[in-house]
């Protein structure tokens, strides 16, 4: 699935994208020595916090933006 994001939307997507890897590589082989799950739950977390900060401080442009995303 291809997703369009807004120029400061693509932290929060590159984080995403990495979460979406580490999960997939969990499901190929979950004989895996290093807990992964550990990994993509801080990353989920710090995916919130990133979200919240970046919508926290929207100018009237980018609120203009996201209105037509």
């Amino acid at each position: 699935m291809s997703l369009n994001f807004l120029d400061f939307e693509q932290p929060i997507a590159e984080l995403e994208a990495k979460i979406d890897s580490l999960t997939a590589v969990s499901r190929q082989d979950e004989k895996l020595d290093i807990n992964i799950d550990e990994e993509v739950h801080r990353l989920r977390e710090k995916s919130v916090e990133l979200t919240r900060k970046i919508f926290a401080d929207l100018g009237a442009w980018q609120v203009a933006q996201l209105a037509r995303h």
